[in-house]
């Protein structure tokens, strides 16, 4: 389990384990701090001094390899995964640039430091004055609350109704502080992944370009700079969509903090001040306790906390009751008490005393009142927006009307979907198209209403409905095989659960997952992915029935389910599966992974540098080709590209597959030079050639044949998790197979088709 998420809800509370969790946060934040300090203090090494480069890169990569992020939540995308998995990556890069000894560094000031540095001051800075300021806030509440607590109550009623607002005044400035402390606490925690990884990434292309011998390392490096680039901008996408939905939870909850504060049927809790007596002639103290009272056993657990003393102070002390009185001021000098009789102590009176009027309510009403303390369960949006949206033919006439329109109208519009429309005109023309007493009008044909408005339109009825389009009770089974699994398992997971949508809801929900898809067909021309539809699919299609930050936390699965969807939409609609697995995120028997199967780098063949072959024009279409593959976002989405990148063959092995000639570009952030490299055997580009052993006609032939008489039979199925790769049924014979140049892989024909066949799937035959 990693960091655990700070709920609003909690910042009224006031913990103790809410204390902690921000005491976990702090420290994660500080760790990073020293990381980045650490980094930039190595990098500065690097620059200046050439002499010990070795000895300060060999440190620079132990930082890297050294240092872990940390994540919110109790699962990780394959987005995130490869993001913390890359400063690993990149330690290992570095240890083998200091094997060859010739690494030269340019541009790293402008691609590293400055980057990191701007984000530790700008971003990491603030947050530590705005600790400072927390800390001050919380000192200056509780004081104050003492302090009216302690008051006399035969004080005249001005004097304590002045005192009352004092206080309530400095509660409120201090839960605001509260909020906007934690708020900024894990927008940092979620922004530092890709702020950090990001200048890396610039880094390392620009080190590269300048490796002579570094052509193996590069274009490793380039498959797997791609691919995290998609993981980057995935997670950047994501964090935009979570980050707008917390600032929502957490202005809902500023509002009405009283809907959120009881989160549990079954229990409340709050801080209450103890009365402790103590032997005459010492009177008695009171003492401030963290208490969760449990209803049904009438059971009232009690820890000491003092929030200046920052932490706990003695055990849990847990107390039976049985019955619970007012306390009024005639008989004790202070307002807002309680005497509860207890069980555990048969003739024992516990006196405490609440923070408020309000509080004093609450506690009474938990601890048997007769009216009952109401608690907040969710509301939609077609309640707040005064929308009567409902799943009804209707409704359905009114999606297909849409689907067409856009279809028809917007198809290649750049930003479908992403780009809002007119709030008044959205809620106009949703109002107009469900009315089941207006005429239907044809979108399509109709220019009165411009294509974003139909897309705001279509959005907000899905939205509206009383329940979402793919239910609060299949909300978690559609999550659990996003968080896990391989590919396959999560497609059949997946394709099972759309299968136990009511009918209504299918069929909506397979109309629009065929329109997506064919929005991303045209992402060329409109920009808009499957990773991109996902981001803004995923929290309309599907939501938990209670908001939290904790399910904000888990947008980037709900993307990762729309993303399934849309790329798999004629499987999944089309038929019910005809068996579906008890775990949904259970393993499936598939081929050996070619990234558990890395070649040494220092086995391979050297590349020969080869100044001559320089090839401007391959330069100009390398850096062209990243531009539109970063370009918002990649054509492949974290589905399909995310889980292939975790269990294909690494950028090193397919070298061995692809031709050995090769132009090198530093990309569009790092400006430097770029070379062309060859291997020994191979002709370059300039029209040089090495020399190679000649073979005779009769050689040939003897080759040729023997290649073409060993045959083999599949003893396995396999699926191909990669292009190169052949997928196969038990019993398939392929013809031509050899040895391939990676281990534990042989290459062969199969219906006219030649790849890469799992040695340990087939026997020769």
């Amino acid at each position: 389990m990693g960091l655990h998420p700070l709920e609003f809800s909690e910042c009224y509370l006031d913990s103790p384990s809410f204390r902690d969790k921000i005491k976990a946060h702090e420290a994660e934040l500080d760790k990073t701090n020293r990381f980045i300090k650490e980094l930039y203090k190595d990098g500065k090494n690097l620059i200046n001094a050439t002499k010990q480069l070795g000895m300060a890169q060999r440190k620079f990569a132990q930082c890297l390899g050294e240092f872990q992020f940390e994540y919110i939540g109790d699962a990780k995308t394959d987005d995130e995964k490869c993001i913390d998995e890359s400063l690993q990556e990149f330690s290992s890069f570095l240890k083998n640039l200091e094997d060859q000894r010739e690494l030269m560094m340019r541009n790293i000031t402008e691609t590293l430091m400055k980057p990191l540095e701007k984000f530790r001051k700008e971003h990491l800075g603030t947050v530590r004055a705005e600790r400072k300021r927390y800390e001050k806030e919380t000192e200056k509440y509780y004081s104050s609350l003492e302090k009216l607590l302690n008051m006399s109550a035969r004080k005249k009623e001005p004097q304590l109704q002045e005192a009352d607002i004092q206080v309530e005044t400095m509660r409120q400035h201090f839960q605001e502080e509260s909020l906007d402390y934690v708020c900024k606490l894990q927008e940092i925690q979620e922004r530092k992944k890709f702020e950090c990884v990001e200048p890396m990434l610039a880094f390392f292309q620009t080190v590269f370009t300048f490796y002579h011998q570094g052509f193996e390392l590069a274009k490793d490096f380039d498959h797997y700079k791609r691919a995290l680039q998609i993981n980057i901008q995935n997670t950047r996408n994501r964090f935009e969509g979570a980050r707008s939905e917390v600032y929502e939870l957490m202005k809902r909850i500023r509002e009405a903090p009283q809907e959120y504060r009881q989160t549990s049927p079954i229990s409340c809790e709050g801080y209450l001040y103890v009365q402790e007596k103590r032997p005459p002639p010492f009177g008695s103290s009171w003492v401030k306790r963290y208490c969760t009272f449990v209803k049904e056993q009438k059971i009232l657990h009690m820890v000491t906390f003092d929030h200046r003393s920052g932490g706990k102070i003695g055990e849990t002390e847990s107390v039976t009751l049985k019955s619970c009185l007012r306390k009024t001021t005639d008989m004790l000098d202070r307002r807002f008490c309680l005497d509860l009789d207890i069980t555990d102590r048969p003739g024992t009176v516990l006196t405490v005393q609440a923070l408020s009027e309000d509080d004093h309510k609450f506690w009474m009403q938990a601890m048997g009142g007769k009216e009952p303390i109401g608690h907040y369960l969710g509301r939609t949006l077609s309640k707040e927006r005064g929308i009567d949206a409902q799943l009804d033919d209707v409704g359905l006439s009114f999606v297909k009307n849409s689907i067409s329109a856009i279809e028809t109208r917007g198809i290649n519009d750049q930003g479908l979907y992403r780009v809002v429309g007119v709030s008044s005109k959205v809620q106009k023309l949703l109002s107009l198209m469900i009315d089941e007493k207006s005429n239907e009008v044809d979108l399509s044909a109709s220019e009165d209403w411009d294509v974003k408005t139909i897309t705001s339109a279509l959005k907000l009825y899905l939205r509206s409905l009383p329940e979402p389009l793919m239910t609060y009770g299949l909300y978690k089974e559609f999550i659990s095989p996003a968080k896990g699994g391989s590919p396959e398992s999560r497609i059949q997971a997946v394709h099972c659960l759309v299968h136990k949508l009511p009918e209504r809801n299918r069929q909506v929900l397979g109309l629009l997952m065929k329109h997506l898809a064919n929005v991303a067909a045209h992402s060329k021309q409109n920009l808009m992915t499957v990773a991109n539809l996902g981001v803004v699919f995923g929290p309309t299609l599907m939501r938990p029935q209670e908001e939290t930050v904790a399910a904000i936390m888990d947008l980037k699965f709900q993307n990762i389910v729309v993303e399934i969807l849309i790329e798999h939409h004629e499987k999944i609609f089309a038929d019910a599966p005809e068996s579906c697995p008890l775990s949904p995120a259970a393993p499936v028997f598939s081929a050996p992974t070619r990234q558990s199967k890395k070649l040494s780098r220092q086995n391979r063949p050297l590349a020969v540098y080869n100044p001559q072959a320089l090839d401007i024009q391959n330069v100009a279409d390398s850096s062209s080709l990243a531009t539109d593959e970063t370009s918002m976002g990649s054509n492949e989405s974290v589905s399909s590209q995310s889980s292939s990148a975790s269990t294909s063959e690494t950028p090193a092995e397919k070298s061995d597959h692809a031709p050995l000639n090769i132009s090198l570009s530093s990309g569009s952030n790092s400006g430097a030079a770029a070379a062309s490299w060859s291997t020994p055997g191979a002709s370059a580009e300039s029209g040089e050639s090495q020399p190679a052993a000649t073979t005779t006609a009769s050689d040939k032939e003897k080759s040729e044949e023997s290649v073409t008489s060993r045959k083999a039979k599949a003893v396995y199925p396999c699926e191909a998790e990669h292009d190169s790769e052949l997928s196969f049924q038990v019993g398939a014979i392929f013809n031509a197979v050899t040895q391939s140049r990676e281990p534990g892989w042989l290459e062969g024909e199969l219906e006219g088709k030649r790849g890469l066949i799992p040695e340990n799937y087939v026997e020769m035959l």
